[in-house]
């Protein structure tokens, strides 16, 4: 059984035919069919069953599927294992919320690259629950998260810091003098809001409990929550991290929030069966070092 018809295996599922996979692997469709074929042979039992131009696993290519993927891996891990004491190299797939990718993760990844040239890294901005099934099925390598729901006992999490929240408001706003502000202060007002999970689930929280009535605006992108502040649209409730310049100036202000003390989490994460590749190590190494910094700046 070799590795490349399990690999000319793989795409053929993947790809429901074998034109499409001769065409993603390089080969002709002669070439994938003997590939298949042979494989047949060596598990005495056949892989697809043909329906039409498309084909289907059967229930024997189903199975052996599963196992050839976990083969492929272990491959790889073994190839890797063995350039343990050279330059770190390979890929390495990062997932993040929108906050962490814009506003945590560039100096990190800028030292990274300027270190270990040799690492193609991939990001891909996703929502949290995205990122988590996206974990789980073993596509991101790490993954970035703010204050994830319960991840399972098959992810590995690591606490990085803290991040402070704070409401925001356009200078000269009605709310801008008073000491403190509560929930029913907010009655009334336009809470520009980013995708559900997290922080806005914090405020929403509080604005149930109290029976204050909100307009609300969900927006996709931290930048056009700030654009729209600023321009008198509503509030908003976000991590210091992404409006710390913004206060900084004065274009915008940080209203005194009567639950100042509420936080989320900004945490690292990837499949406990996930082998840490020396370039996945070398990148975690240098994600703990800057969150060390990340703390004192809150």
């Amino acid at each position: 059984m070799e590795l490349r018809n399990l690999k000319t295996f793989l795409v053929v599922a993947d790809c429901g035919g074998f034109t499409r996979a001769g065409e993603q692997l390089g080969y002709t469709q002669s070439t994938v069919t003997n590939h298949v074929r042979a494989l047949e042979e060596a598990v005495g039992n056949r892989l697809f069953d043909r329906l039409g131009k498309t084909v289907v696993l059967t229930d024997a290519g189903q199975h052996l599927a599963s196992y050839a993927k976990e083969i492929l891996q272990l491959y790889q891990e073994a190839v890797d294992s063995s350039r343990l004491n050279m330059e770190p190299s390979g890929t390495v797939l990062i997932g993040a919320n929108e906050s962490l990718m814009v506003y945590r993760l560039p100096t990190i990844l800028y030292e990274f690259k300027r270190m270990y040239p040799n690492v193609h890294l991939i990001l891909q901005p996703s929502e949290s629950q995205e990122l988590n099934n996206e974990l789980k099925s073993g596509k991101f390598d790490l993954a970035l998260f703010t204050n994830p729901e319960k991840l399972g006992s098959d992810i590995v999490t690591n606490d990085l810091v803290k991040e402070t929240l704070v409401m925001i408001a356009p200078p000269g706003h009605r709310l801008c003098d008073k000491a403190i502000i509560t929930p029913d202060d907010l009655e009334g007002e336009v809470l520009l809001l980013t995708e559900s999970g997290s922080y806005r689930d914090l405020l929403e929280r509080w604005i149930k409990e109290e029976g204050v009535g909100c307009s609300r605006i969900a927006f996709w992108n931290i930048e056009a929550i700030k654009q729209s502040v600023k321009c008198g649209l509503g509030l908003s409730y976000l991590p210091l991290m992404t409006v710390r310049d913004e206060l900084e100036r004065g274009s915008l202000i940080e209203l005194p929030w009567v639950h100042s003390e509420e936080f989320v989490t900004t945490q690292l994460a990837y499949h406990k069966d996930k082998w840490l590749t020396p370039a996945m190590n070398k990148l975690i190494e240098i994600i703990e070092k800057h969150a060390k910094k990340w703390e004192s700046e809150d």
